[in-house]
């Protein structure tokens, strides 16, 4: 639940929210509301599928179409190891803003953390428990600003219902996080993680889908929370600094000390992000039936990797990002398509003993179609980017 939350809880995370609250003020809660319940769909689908097939992603892929799980990883894993250059990055301007470290040096050292993680000998009760415990450190903090910051609770709760404002910037705003919580491979960083932990097969399917629908709990508080954070300042007429929106929001709300905190809670999350991103990106490449010690040193290895390139190149890589944002918006629909394609179509898959809950495949086919327009934003906007650069 934590690694599938924190995973999505990264850097890009906390500056699309300060900027949708920003643009859209209290009629954000009503895209935040929106957007947990595709994410909802779309997740419980994918969970109770994996983890009741017991299959990773790629394999339940190839079993459907033989070499469209390769495909998936390759879009997986290159997006990841991107996506991964910009999480280091997010560490190392956490702890600068926290203490006033060099960003470089930041992020080399909380590499070497996360890669410390992957090299104890129980490294997957080591990941859980660094995520579960940076997950509720995030929270917490990130709830302490918010009271501070007073926002108008009011005018938030009466937006989710009746938002003031219905642009077309809001329908890009859900999109946006609709991407950001289950697009790429946030989506498949938990459940791959439960079939590692062997919670499996027909017999499991109610647990797997409470993990799944508590995975996305535990990401829109923290988004409501930064969204009241935010609020509370933008609602008072503070104007956010474009140069580091957040930051500045979270300096006002609470002086220094909030610009400290804001620097744990960047730091918290970049590195967490690090940590899945790295994990399920791994576990693209890898089945069951690889060792443990092996995924642990390919782990580390592409870590490694990731810290090198942000050294090398001192920030993260804008071409390279907008290309894994084109990765993250192909693999929603083809990931998706291959769950209905096993509903529908495959119920070999699940040794003949499970049948999936008709009104969870009804908002499943809902939120597949769903996905193909998000694809489709992504295509589109690629090619703007491009054509712009």
């Amino acid at each position: 639940m934590f690694l599938m939350a924190t995973s999505a809880i990264g850097p890009g995370f906390i500056t699309q929210t300060t900027t949708f609250t920003a643009s859209l003020g209290a009629a954000f809660a009503f895209a935040i509301v929106v957007s947990i319940l595709v994410d909802i769909a779309v997740q419980m689908n994918v969970w109770r599928v994996v983890g009741v097939s017991g299959m990773r992603a790629h394999e339940l892929a190839n079993s459907v179409l033989p070499g469209l799980g390769w495909l998936l990883t390759a879009l997986v894993f290159v997006g990841g190891l991107v996506f991964n250059i910009g999480n280091v990055a997010g560490t190392g301007l956490g702890l600068n803003a926290l203490m006033g470290l060099d960003p470089i040096w930041g992020g080399v050292l909380s590499a070497l953390i996360a890669i410390g993680v992957f090299l104890s000998k129980a490294a997957g009760a080591a990941l859980d428990r660094i995520v579960v415990v940076l997950g509720l450190l995030m929270i917490v903090l990130t709830g302490f600003v918010a009271f501070t910051s007073n926002p108008p609770v009011g005018d938030a709760m009466r937006n989710i219902v009746l938002p003031e404002n219905t642009s077309p910037a809001m329908v890009k705003a859900i999109t946006t996080l609709i991407g950001g919580t289950v697009g790429g491979y946030i989506t498949y960083a938990g459940a791959h993680r439960l079939l590692d932990s062997g919670t499996t097969g027909p017999e499991n399917a109610g647990e797997i889908a409470r993990s799944s629908l508590t995975g996305i709990i535990i990401t829109a508080i923290m988004r409501f929370l930064l969204f009241f954070a935010i609020l509370g300042v933008t609602a008072g007429g503070f104007a956010l600094d474009p140069a580091n929106p957040s930051a500045s929001a979270f300096q006002h709300a609470a002086g220094d000390l909030g610009l400290r905190l804001f620097g744990v809670i960047l730091w918290a999350a970049a590195i967490t992000s690090v940590i899945g991103a790295s994990y399920t990106s791994v576990s693209f490449i890898t089945t069951s039936k690889t060792p443990a010690r092996t995924r642990n040193l390919l782990t580390i290895a592409f870590i490694a990797v990731c810290v090198i390139a942000y050294v090398v190149l001192k920030q993260a890589p804008v071409q390279l990002l907008i290309f894994a944002g084109l990765f993250n918006g192909i693999i929603l629909p083809i990931g998706f398509t291959v769950i209905l394609v096993a509903i529908f179509f495959r119920r070999d898959l699940f040794g003949g003993r499970y049948k999936h809950p008709t009104w969870l495949t009804v908002v499943g086919i809902l939120a597949w179609l769903l996905t193909l327009y998000l694809g489709w934003l992504a295509v589109s906007d690629f090619f703007t980017k491009l054509a712009a650069s």
